[in-house]
């Protein structure tokens, strides 16, 4: 390939398998349900591609059956993270130095893995250990963390193929240089394809990583650092430290090689993550790059034309689907007073037809979230609104964790429009809906934009089209993935890149090349191919 000039050209998404009764797909992902849910693996440290177990353990369980113990894990400590960064460093030149489309190509390697040889595993470690049902692990787990690798390949393939002009005389060239120094990637639970981007997209761009996995994502975690390695990732391009946040944070804050922040959780966590670089920065090399995709109080606005339908799928699907937990869920909706009994009516008949359960039951729609902590802070809120004056649960309410973290698709009427969890994040099964005078849209449209502090997803419903557009075009950063006529979850790589501002994040777009260009620091060479000689300007001569 170094005689090559070569671009990935545009790729096509993944297929979603359907996984129905008796297709080859279904069987393998059943059979390897039951072979995962049979054993409990040890799961160690990877640093520098060794194994270390430090004997300080945790337990990987089922968020549906939390007596039931996948996993267990090790944790890393203050000498463990310093050999994680040091490994990182080691392989730093050499994997910088190799030409992008080898990177490429062990990434590619990566989702071909993934797509044939290793789609039910993953998909099953997701389910089990993430509580995710057949179709929402097969998006995350196989399709958009295939996406993002084969899409991401094309992207660079712009990025790298981008070059200056040259003049008479000159050559001029831009190298595109990883950044100097590691990547800190923090990863969340609620998407396998987000824990691997965050690593991979940085990797790919020729930087390495210390991954900081979700205490409650290992079990997936650990199988794609396997994956890595098989495909021929180096050993030490990624290095994989489960354990405390506090005690991670602090030695790879400390480090002077800190060189960039990938990070997907909480806008607490994020804030927290940028005062720690901000009381570092005398101490680093180069100023280190932060990239976050954090909270969201994501909305749907109905506008008086809309289908009540129409809305009430959206809603239902957009609130509930994978227990309100993904960072585009909706958890506030704004409804005129003439839809909501109809709109309400087709949320009901969904609510009173949905089934709750384990994830191996293909029947349950809804399965439990993801562990205790996220349980009883979402009963707190719902138990909330249960004694509140100024608010009303029509569906839902009831909440269980004697054997999984169960808690009922849930939906909040309040005459509040600042209520409590018309505000405050929840990461759970519950919307709180408003409901506007029809007269009263553009007061509704106003309390939209400015209720919340966040700017991740939204939509609009509506058949007047211009009144849509003008509700959109009011509410421009309200939302950084819009949606028009549909719910304001699914964005698909290559089609939506995705992410959000204000209180949401940077919104460097995961799926595009907003977020590939962070993880290079560009240098322009200009090379002079006959120097000039004398300091004269031609009227002095």
């Amino acid at each position: 390939m170094r005689d090559a000039i070569y671009a990935f050209p545009d790729p096509a998404n993944e297929p979603v398998k359907t996984y129905l009764k008796g297709s080859p797909e279904r069987e393998a992902l059943e059979k390897e349900l039951k072979r995962q849910s049979s054993i409990e693996i040890e799961i160690p440290l990877i640093i520098g591609g060794k194994e270390i177990r430090t004997g300080n353990t945790g337990k990987v369980v089922m968020p549906h059956d939390h007596h039931h113990v996948l996993a267990t894990y090790h944790k890393a400590g203050p000498a463990e993270v310093r050999m994680a960064i040091d490994a990182a460093m080691a392989a730093h030149k050499q994997w910088s130095e190799t030409d992008w489309t080898v990177r490429a190509a062990i990434l590619l390697k990566v989702a071909e893995l993934i797509s044939t040889k290793y789609r039910a595993l993953m998909n099953a470690a997701t389910m089990l250990g993430q509580s995710k049902n057949f179709y929402q692990a097969e998006i995350d787990s196989t399709c958009e963390l295939i996406d993002f690798l084969r899409y991401n390949a094309h992207f660079a393939s712009e990025i790298y193929g981008f070059q200056p002009k040259s003049a008479k005389g000159q050559i001029n060239t831009v190298e595109y240089r990883a950044l100097e120094g590691f990547v800190f990637a923090l990863t969340p639970f609620n998407f396998t394809s987000i824990a691997s981007n965050l690593n991979m997209s940085p990797v790919l761009m020729g930087n390495v990583t210390v991954w900081k996995p979700s205490t409650t994502a290992i079990l997936s975690n650990y199988y794609l650092m396997q994956i890595y390695k098989e495909a021929g990732l180096p050993d030490g391009v990624v290095n994989f430290i489960p354990g405390q946040g506090s005690v991670i944070g602090k030695e790879i804050f400390a480090s002077k090689h800190l060189a960039g922040v990938h990070f997907t959780g909480s806008s607490a966590t994020f804030n927290t993550l940028w005062r720690q670089v901000g009381e570092n920065i005398d101490n680093y090399v180069n100023y280190p790059r932060l990239v976050g995709e954090t909270g969201g109080k994501d909305f749907i606005f109905v506008t008086p034309t809309a289908v009540a339908e129409d809305v009430a799928t959206a809603a239902f699907c957009g609130s509930f689907e994978f227990q309100g937990q993904k960072c585009s869920a909706a958890s506030r909706m704004y409804v005129p007073k003439s839809l909501w009994p109809k709109i309400l009516e087709g949320m009901k008949a969904f609510a009173a037809e949905v089934k709750m359960g384990d994830v191996c039951d293909p029947d349950n729609f809804i399965n439990a979230v993801i562990d205790e902590v996220s349980f009883d802070n979402i009963a707190r809120n719902i138990e909330f609104a249960k004694n509140a004056p100024d608010a009303e649960i029509v569906i839902g309410g009831g909440c269980d964790k004697s054997k999984g973290y169960f808690v009922e698709p849930t939906v909040i009427v309040t005459t509040n429009p600042h209520f409590k969890t018309m505000e405050e994040e929840i990461f759970g099964p519950v919307l709180t809906v408003y409901v506007y005078e029809d007269k009263d849209m553009d007061a509704a449209v106003e309390l939209c934009d400015t209720t919340s502090p966040y700017g991740l997803t939204g939509a609009v419903f509506g058949q007047d089209r211009l009144m849509v557009q003008g509700v959109a075009d009011r509410l421009r950063y309200a939302a950084g993935n819009f949606y028009v006529n549909d719910k304001p979850t699914g964005a698909v790589v290559g089609m939506q890149p995705f992410g959000g501002s204000r209180k949401s994040g940077t919104n460097d777009k995961a799926g595009g090349e907003f977020n590939l260009i962070r993880w290079v620091i560009p240098r322009a060479i200009k090379e002079t191919l006959v120097p000039a000689r004398g300091y004269k300007y031609p009227y002095m001569k």
